[in-house]
C-alpha cells in the first residue's frame, strides 16, 4: 500500500451492515495491518458503527519457513466456527485449510447428546427424522473439503449416542450392537459429505 489508506463502507439500498457482522481483512505487510487498525475504528465511527476492542485483533498467519523444519503455521485462527491453518497440498504448495473448531464440534456432540437424551422416549422414526435433519443442518454448514474427518467424528458420535439413550427407554435391556446395526439398515443416518468445495 502507497501513499494514503482508504476505507470504504457503501451503505445503501438493500445494503446493511448487520450488528454481528465479521470481517477478516489480509496483508501481505505486518506495517499496512498496523495502519488499518489504526483507521478503522475511526471510520466506522462515521457510520456510527463500533468494533469490538476483545474480539478484533492481529493475527500473523503465514506458512512456517522451510528452514523450521514445516509444522503448523504462524498464527492458527478460528473465524465463523472454522479454524483455518496453513498445511500442504498433495502437490507440495502450501494453502490455507479449514477445519471445524474443536469448541464447536464439542459443542455439537454436547447438543447431539442432550437431544438424543431428551427425545428418547419418542417413537424412533421420529428420533431419525429429526437426527437426519439435525446431521444434514450440519453437514451444510461444516462440509467444506478437508473437514471430512471432523464431520466424520460427529456422525460415529450422534450413532452411539443414539444407541445408548435407545438402551435406557423403559428399564430394557440395552441393545446390543448387532441389533442396533439391523436398526441402522433401516433407518440409514446420513454419511458425512463435502458440500463445499472452497
Amino acid at each position: 500500500m502507497k501513499r494514503e489508506l482508504h476505507v470504504r463502507f457503501c451503505e445503501g439500498a438493500g445494503v446493511r451492515f448487520l450488528r454481528a457482522t465479521r470481517l477478516v481483512i489480509g496483508c501481505e505487510k505486518e506495517e499496512d495491518a498496523r495502519r488499518i487498525m489504526a483507521v478503522l475504528p475511526k471510520r466506522f465511527a462515521r457510520y456510527k458503527l463500533t468494533i469490538h476492542p476483545e474480539k478484533t485483533r492481529l493475527v500473523k498467519f503465514q506458512p512456517p519457513q522451510e528452514k523450521s523444519g514445516g509444522g503448523d503455521g504462524d498464527g492458527t485462527f478460528d473465524f465463523l466456527g472454522m479454524t483455518h491453518y496453513w498445511a500442504r497440498s498433495r502437490r507440495g504448495y502450501w494453502v490455507i485449510k479449514r477445519q471445524t473448531a474443536k469448541k464447536r464440534l464439542r459443542r455439537a456432540m454436547r447438543v447431539m447428546w442432550q437431544w438424543c437424551r431428551e427425545h428418547r422416549h419418542e417413537p424412533i422414526w421420529e428420533q431419525y427424522r429429526k437426527l437426519c435433519q439435525k446431521l444434514r443442518g450440519y453437514y451444510q454448514y461444516y462440509g467444506i473439503r478437508g473437514n471430512y474427518r471432523k464431520l466424520l467424528a460427529l456422525y460415529q458420535f450422534v450413532v452411539r449416542a443414539w444407541r445408548y439413550w435407545l438402551s435406557r427407554r423403559g428399564g430394557k435391556r440395552p441393545i446390543r450392537w448387532e441389533r442396533f446395526a439391523e436398526l441402522l439398515t433401516i433407518f440409514v443416518l446420513p454419511r458425512p459429505r463435502i458440500v463445499h468445495n472452497i
